[in-house]
């Protein structure tokens, strides 16, 4: 058994019993909001080693905006940020600014493991929220914060941005229409460069100027075993969710999107690897979630290696991923009469059978500003993005996360029988081994893990009949970090 599950298994009596007896700090806390569109939308943000930059940024512009705290648990990143934004005040630990009065708006990028607590106790502490994505590092926590935002009425905006497109909304309204006929497989695609992170000998020292236990925070306090503590943080499972949770979240939302989904999926199923070289991550480089709709199944596709072993350089990796049908990190949804491509956040393109263009949109608005109006309006449907959206786009790449964890290492003939009745998945996984093939992976030597088809609940959001795979659907929390049971 993995070192994760077996902590996972251990300390799961001990987990549900603080769960069950939590109580939060925030409960009695209420501060006012924006009363009218007079005043100013105070906003903290949290984490901005990356996506919250953007957040600085973005949110900062829109009209009526000021940001009044910084918070991160890195000193070096936190002096750096207020260094350039003298107005705002600085927190090293997300509690103490959420007893700020300055604050009406919490802005989260931190690490995935952090993003559901942060979420709940800002809610409870009377804040709106913006959430990046994946808006939760497990299924249950997710679902959890869709309970907060209702019971505080709060506003919680999901960092999907392509939500916020006009263009692709309406490609979505065309496409259900029945323009090209029925939808038969909505992909979503992940070609992304990830090169190997390394492999170190042993613990590694935490960089200076980090509180690793609030680091941690919900997530098992392990040793550091990279050579990096930041961003590398998505290829552990312990605090991340790999490419699928990462930039692929966006594109499992738009197919969901077209797909017009507002359950799990009733059956998923996972394969892949991380394969091509051998590094301190534990995330598949390479994988196929399937999952199966009644209305046509949503077929996900991750490759971190380029097109060929010939390209695994530093200057020609990145420039040289596969394609399919136009796409890389894109959405391909097939339908009887053509395909609708969606290559970014902004656009998408509809051809017939021949390839010939049907149709062509593009555009979208601000979804920083969709939010702000919303904090305004005090209505949860004027978000582009609502939080039940986050959650279960992010849950589609949890299950099927938790169907690969669950895998074993299966020769490919063995692997086609298994999936022998999905002909869209044979098709996926041909492709997938052809490209790996080109890698120099051998995949008779070099074996993928096969998970298993796990049949969901979708009103539940529980696996049926499969015990280990539930215990996935959340985790063991380290008090005081406990995502509350009752929010």
């Amino acid at each position: 058994m993995k070192p994760l599950l077996k902590a996972m298994n251990r300390r799961s009596f001990l987990t549900r019993a603080s769960l069950a007896t939590a109580t939060t700090a925030w409960s009695a806390r209420s501060w006012s909001q924006v009363a009218s569109a007079n005043e100013d939308v105070r906003v903290a943000v949290v984490g901005f080693g990356g996506r919250g930059k953007d957040h600085l940024g973005g949110l900062g512009k829109v009209p009526g905006v000021r940001i009044t705290g910084l918070c991160d648990v890195d000193e070096k990143i936190l002096n750096n940020e207020v260094q350039k934004r003298p107005g705002a005040k600085a927190f090293a630990d997300i509690r103490k600014m959420l007893e700020s009065k300055d604050v009406d708006v919490v802005s989260i990028a931190t690490p995935n493991h952090w993003h559901a607590l942060g979420a709940i106790w800002a809610i409870q502490a009377g804040k709106d929220v913006y959430l990046e994505k994946p808006v939760s590092h497990n299924v249950w926590e997710g679902r959890q914060i869709v309970h907060a935002a209702r019971k505080y009425g709060k506003m919680v905006q999901t960092g999907t941005q392509s939500r916020s497109s006009f263009a692709i909304r309406e490609a979505v309204e065309w496409c259900r229409k029945g323009s090209l006929g029925k939808i038969l497989v909505a992909r979503g695609l992940c070609y992304k460069p990830r090169r190997s992170i390394g492999k170190v000998d042993g613990p590694q020292p935490i960089p200076a100027g980090i509180d690793y236990d609030l680091w941690c925070g919900p997530a098992l306090k392990l040793p550091l075993t990279r050579k990096q503590l930041h961003y590398d943080w998505h290829w552990d499972f312990n605090t991340g969710n790999g490419d699928l949770g990462n930039q692929g979240i966006h594109q499992m939302d738009i197919a969901r999107w077209f797909l017009g989904e507002m359950e799990l999926s009733p059956r998923v199923m996972s394969v892949g690897g991380r394969v091509g070289y051998v590094d301190d991550g534990n995330t598949p480089n390479t994988q196929i979630v399937f999952h199966d709709y009644k209305k046509a199944p949503l077929i996900f596709e991750v490759r971190g290696l380029p097109k060929s072993k010939a390209f695994q350089t530093d200057k020609e990796w990145s420039a040289n991923m596969d394609k399919y049908l136009g796409g890389s990190v894109a959405v391909i949804v097939h339908c009887e009469g053509g395909n609708i491509l969606i290559p970014n956040y902004h656009s998408a393109v509809a051809v017939d059978t021949e390839g010939k263009e049907v149709k062509r949109w593009q555009g979208s608005d601000d979804h920083y500003a969709n939010f702000v109006k919303a904090v305004r309006s005090r209505k949860h449907t004027d978000l582009n993005a609502d939080i039940l959206e986050g959650h279960l786009s992010s849950a589609l790449c949890h299950t099927g996360n938790i169907s690969y964890q669950l895998g074993a290492q299966t020769s490919p003939e063995d692997t086609l029988e298994r999936i022998s009745a999905e002909k869209d998945l044979q098709e996926s996984y041909g492709r997938m081994v052809e490209h790996l093939s080109a890698n120099g992976v051998v995949t008779s030597k070099d074996r993928l893990k096969l998970g298993p088809m796990l049949r969901m609940n979708g009103k539940t959001e529980r696996f049926r009949g499969n015990e280990a795979a539930n215990q996935l659907l959340t985790r063991p929390y380290r008090a005081p970090y406990i995502v509350p049971a009752k929010v």
